[in-house]
C-alpha cells in the first residue's frame, strides 16, 4: 500500500500510459494501446509468502513499522465508507451508496494488507450477473429495470476483511439425554365402543456429564467494513482463501480499495463469537446421546494471529426516492446479492387485477348457475 501522498502508477512498457489489472489474468493491460504487461509475483502465487501477525503485539502497538502505512481516504457521511483515493481527487460519488463524498479524513496510520484475492470476474461479467438477478425481481420499479438495461459501469472495490487464527481448549459441563420407551395402557373409542390399547411412550433419561474439546481455528473471516450490510457479504461466501496472493499494489491498478472501519479488537470480538458457536457444536457432538444440554463452557484461547486481507467486490448503488440500494457481485465467483425497492404502483395494479379476475369468475360462474 502506498504512502498517503504517493500515487500508485504502473506505466505501460510500450507507450507509457497507465495500466489496469486485467481480471482473471496475471497481467496489467494498457487501455491506450492494449499491450499486456506481465505481472511479476513476489512468490509462487500459492500464498506461501503470506505472514500471520501476532494479535497481542498489535494490541500493544508493537507491530513492526513495515506492517503499517499511512493511507489517505475520503469518508462518506451517509454510509460511513472510507475509500482510498488518489491524492489529487477531492470529491467523488460514494460507490457504496451513490452519495457525494467530500470529507477528506487526511493521512491515517493503518495495518497494511497482507494478502488479497485478485478479481477473476470482469466488470462485463459482473454486470451481466447483476442484470440477470434484477430481471428475476417481482414488483421492481421501472427505473430499476432501466438502470440495469443502461448498463452503467459497476465499481470494482477491494473490501477489507480480517482473518484470525487461534488454538482453543474448552472444558464443559452439561447433560446427556438418552431415549427409552415405556408401554402404557390407554382407552380409545373404536366404532362407538371403548377399548384398551397398548402404546409406547418415549421418555428421556438425563445424566450429568463433563469433558474437554479442543480446536485449532484457521482463517476465521470477519468483515472489516461497516458500509456494506453483513447480509450482503455473508451471501457472497464462500471465498476461496486458498487462492490468496501476497499483497501487491499492482492488483489495485484501475480499482479502488476501502480502508477498514472495523478495527482489529472489534473484529476479534466477532471472530470469538464465530469460534464459540463452533465450539458449542463440538461440545454437543462430544456429549453425544439423543439430546444434549450445555450448562457451561469455559474456553482458553491462545496463539492468536491475524492478517488484514482484501477481497474483490463489484458494486453498484441505485437511488430510488432518496434512498440508496446496493448490489454486490463476488469478484471471484460471480455470486450476486442486493436489496431492492418495491413499486407500490405495480403491487396495486397486480392486486387490482386479481380482484377483477376473481370478480369476473364469480360473475360467470354465478350466471351459469
Amino acid at each position: 500500500m502506498a504512502d498517503a501522498l504517493e500515487e500508485i502508477e504502473f506505466p505501460c512498457s510500450s507507450c507509457g500510459s497507465d495500466l489496469r489489472y486485467e481480471p482473471g489474468k496475471d497481467s496489467l493491460t494498457c487501455e491506450h494501446c492494449g499491450t499486456e504487461n506481465a505481472l511479476e509475483k513476489p512468490d509462487d502465487g500459492q500464498g506461501s509468502g503470506i505472514d500471520e501477525l501476532d494479535f497481542q503485539s498489535a494490541l500493544n502497538a508493537q507491530l513492526p513499522e513495515a506492517q503499517e502505512a499511512e493511507v489517505r481516504t475520503l469518508s462518506c457521511d451517509s454510509c460511513g465508507a472510507r475509500i482510498e483515493f488518489d491524492p489529487d481527487l477531492h470529491a467523488s460519488e460514494c460507490p457504496f451508496c451513490a452519495s457525494p463524498v467530500v470529507t477528506d479524513t487526511g493521512p491515517q496510520r493503518q495495518i497494511k494488507p497482507a494478502a488479497l484475492l485478485p478479481f477473476v470476474k470482469s466488470e462485463k461479467e459482473a454486470r451481466a450477473a447483476m442484470t440477470k438477478w434484477l430481471g428475476k425481481l417481482w414488483f421492481a420499479p421501472s427505473g430499476l429495470q432501466e438502470y440495469a438495461r443502461k448498463g452503467r459501469a459497476m465499481q470494482g472495490i477491494y473490501v477489507p476483511f480480517w482473518t484470525y487464527d487461534a488454538d482453543t481448549k474448552s472444558h464443559y459441563r452439561g447433560q446427556r439425554g438418552t431415549y427409552y420407551y415405556v408401554t402404557r395402557s390407554v382407552q380409545v373409542e373404536v366404532d362407538g365402543k371403548m377399548q384398551t390399547e397398548q402404546r409406547e411412550e418415549r421418555k428421556t433419561r438425563w445424566h450429568r456429564v463433563s469433558g474437554r474439546v479442543a480446536r485449532a481455528f484457521d482463517d476465521v473471516l470477519v468483515l472489516g467494513s461497516k458500509s456494506l450490510p453483513r447480509s450482503h457479504t455473508d451471501a457472497l461466501a464462500p471465498w476461496e482463501l486458498g487462492q490468496l496472493e501476497t499483497y501487491d499494489p499492482a492488483y489495485l491498478a484501475g480499482f479502488r480499495a476501502e480502508s477498514y472501519t472495523v478495527d482489529l479488537p472489534e473484529g476479534y470480538t466477532e471472530a470469538v463469537n464465530v469460534m464459540n458457536n463452533r465450539i458449542e457444536q463440538d461440545v454437543l457432538d462430544d456429549i453425544g446421546g439423543d439430546e444434549q444440554h450445555v450448562d457451561h463452557v469455559d474456553t482458553d484461547i491462545s496463539d492468536v494471529t491475524f492478517k488484514h486481507i482484501l477481497l474483490p467486490v463489484w458494486l453498484a448503488a441505485y437511488r430510488f426516492k432518496n434512498k440508496s440500494y446496493q448490489f454486490v457481485v463476488n469478484g471471484q465467483n460471480g455470486k450476486v446479492r442486493g436489496e431492492r425497492p418495491y413499486s407500490k404502483g405495480k403491487i396495486a395494479l397486480t392486486v387490482l387485477g386479481g380482484v377483477i379476475i376473481i370478480a369476473a369468475l364469480v360473475f360467470f360462474l354465478g350466471g351459469e348457475g
